[in-house]
């Protein structure tokens, strides 16, 4: 028996040994920090009167379908024909993204509203689970599963390189026509959601844009189990980090809300606690299935009306549509209409999906709450400033009224649609390899979604007569000076 148990030991050592993971780190220490930081989301340079934030959920090849649908119809949206033709996608300054949503945001980020469009060859009616392992019959599988994770970076994070992202780092993300992007995951030994920002990454004395975008995004989507935690190092070591403002008061601050302090205190961690010499991310929608957080700790930790605006910025603001693009299923399960089960295998899957819906309401609601109380701050600021500060940041007074400003924050998602498509779209798996017909029912969903919104719609409409009104009033002078001039004979 002894000698069995032996054999069996040193067959699972060779087998260990064999099975050997590429785990990272995906960073690398940086001892001469130059702050990236910015207090600010993206400015386009354009009138500023409209900015459109998206936020991506979590759902495999089905999300990022249903994000690339929504992309869509924000591109055939026109807002705007003069001086030039503006689309609404055209306005989209914020992009957030959990796990499979996480995909489509980082692309988006990185080729923009004009190139975006080849996502759908690129990467949806592509197979990314061609080089990952998935069967647990090779006993080699099984010791990859026990020892935390069946697929490592030479799986998906690999894929995604070679064929989506080619070699991009965040560094691609900083050009000046670039929306702000935010790509979640979950730091599971703080329990809280990882945010690839510069915030978090100068606490670690690293540099963002050395950081992979493939890494990034294979961190967001790092299901349990089927993948190995994707590795952050977070050695201590020195080098000229100075921590913002708002870390510091936060820390001290027990009135600060919770999930605020949770971030900073995990931020804190990755530069002090020695017991913390690695961070382990997976999934992130085991924290924030619709990637919203990012923006609310942004506007939490603001220590003004404005941000994560600028003032000027503010000033010009007058509608902010922010779209939570949520591609979360409701399967019918069968064990609810019977006295005995679930049995473990849906016990298990059941206490994922709710964990994550819980999040999803929780996430989305904080989102509306922040921002309902964002709208107040906004407006009292606006009416607070002299008009010689307006016409800095504005260029003129024409047209100001210090209250015309509204801000909205709605979900799309699979309700919004007839039963009988529901129906097709809550059987859709998630995964990262899907028929095509599963895919275009998904972007045509989500391309519906927004079309047939009502609020969303209402906004359009609203921006759309801003514009003409607006125009109207640019032309008028021009046709009146022509007026006045003299005729010769």
């Amino acid at each position: 028996m002894r000698l069995s148990i032996s054999l069996i030991s040193a067959a699972l050592f060779a087998l260990s040994a064999c099975a050997s993971k590429d785990v990272g780190p995906i960073n690398s220490h940086e001892s001469d920090i130059q702050s990236k930081r910015t207090d600010y989301i993206a400015d386009h340079g354009n009138d500023g009167s409209t900015v459109v934030a998206l936020a991506f959920s979590g759902g495999g090849t089905r999300s990022a379908a249903f994000a690339y649908g929504v992309l869509q119809a924000l591109d055939e949206t026109v807002i705007d024909e003069y001086p030039y033709k503006r689309r609404l996608i055209d306005n989209v300054r914020l992009v957030s993204g959990a796990s499979g949503g996480a995909v489509a945001a980082a692309y988006y980020g990185m080729t923009g509203p004009d190139k975006y469009r080849d996502f759908r060859e690129k990467f949806l009616y592509r197979n990314a689970e061609e080089g990952l392992r998935t069967s647990l019959l090779h006993p080699e599988n099984v010791v990859r599963t026990i020892g935390g994770g069946l697929n490592d970076r030479n799986g998906f994070a690999q894929w995604l390189n070679d064929n989506l992202f080619h070699g991009k780092t965040f560094a691609a993300l900083r050009r000046s026509d670039a929306p702000t992007v935010w790509i979640t995951a979950s730091d599971i030994y703080n329990r809280t959601p990882f945010h690839f920002t510069d915030d978090t990454f100068e606490a670690l004395c690293s540099d963002l844009d050395k950081v992979y975008l493939a890494d990034a995004v294979s961190a967001s989507a790092a299901v349990p189990v089927v993948f190995s935690p994707v590795v952050i190092s977070a050695m201590h070591k020195k080098c000229n980090y100075q921590p913002p403002q708002w870390l510091q008061e936060t820390l001290t601050n027990p009135d600060v809300s919770l999930r605020l302090n949770a971030y900073a205190r995990s931020l804190y961690a990755y530069r002090n606690d020695p017991k913390q010499r690695y961070i382990k991310l997976l999934d992130g929608a085991l924290t924030d299935n619709i990637g919203v957080t990012p923006f609310a700790l942004a506007r939490a930790g603001a220590k003004n009306p404005y941000g994560p605006l600028s003032p000027a910025e503010a000033v010009k603001l007058r509608k902010l549509i922010f779209i939570v693009a949520d591609a979360g299923t409701e399967g019918e399960e069968p064990w609810a209409t019977n006295v005995n089960g679930p049995i473990l295998t849906e016990v298990a899957a059941a206490t994922v999906y709710t964990a994550i819906s819980a999040s999803v309401r929780e996430g989305f609601d904080a989102l509306k709450l922040a921002t309902n109380q964002w709208q107040q701050d906004l407006i009292q600021y606006r009416c607070s400033l002299s008009s010689a500060k307006v016409k800095e940041y504005r260029g003129t007074l024409q047209g100001w009224n210090c209250r015309d400003l509204s801000l909205i924050v709605e979900a799309v998602s699979f309700r919004d649609l007839d039963s009988a498509t529901q129906a097709r779209l809550n059987k859709i798996p998630t995964r990262f390899s899907l028929p095509k017909q599963q895919v275009d029912l998904a972007i045509a969903s989500g391309r519906q979604a927004i079309l047939q919104h009502e609020k969303i719609q209402n906004a359009v409409l609203d921006i759309q007569n801003f514009a003409q009104v607006k125009r109207s009033e640019q032309v008028a002078p021009v046709k009146r000076a022509s007026a006045a001039l003299p005729v010769f004979h």
